[in-house]
This record gives structure tokens, C-alpha cells and sequence, in this order.
């Protein structure tokens, strides 16, 4: 019986080095991803647009919307 226990925990142990192996492959197979896709495809400078411009929304909308998520966060707290 200790013959069995021994060779469960063996196999315990080794299933789990497995997956910590591969997670850690995992990991650092994003980074490298993250790192080249950082490095030869680099983020063009936004060019927003400023809040003073008007979205062309009605600020009687944008009050209407704003009280009804309001009533409404109340009301499902």
C-alpha cells in the first residue's frame, strides 16, 4: 500500500510540475508577444478630441440620461 501511495504522490508531483512548466512557458510567451508587438507596432499619439468640443448631443439629453441611471442605481442598489 505505501508502494501505491509513493508512486501517487510521484505522479502527483510530476503532473504538477508539468502544468507550472507550462504556465510559466505561457507567460513568458505573452511578454515576448507583448514586447515585440510593443516594440514594431508602436502607439500612434491620440489625437482626441478636446472636451470643450460639442458632441453634438443635447445637454437635455445628456441631464435625461444622467437622472435615469441615477433613479436607477437607487432603485437596484
Amino acid at each position: 500500500m505505501a508502494e501505491l501511495m509513493s508512486s501517487g504522490i510521484e505522479l502527483m508531483f510530476a503532473g504538477m510540475g508539468i502544468v507550472f512548466l507550462f504556465l510559466g512557458m505561457l507567460v513568458g510567451a505573452i511578454n515576448l508577444m507583448s514586447s515585440l508587438v510593443q516594440r514594431f507596432f508602436p502607439e500612434a499619439p491620440v489625437m482626441g478630441v478636446s472636451p470643450s468640443v460639442s458632441s453634438g448631443i443635447d445637454k437635455n439629453v445628456v441631464a435625461a440620461i444622467t437622472a435615469a441611471v441615477h433613479q436607477y442605481r437607487r432603485e437596484h442598489k
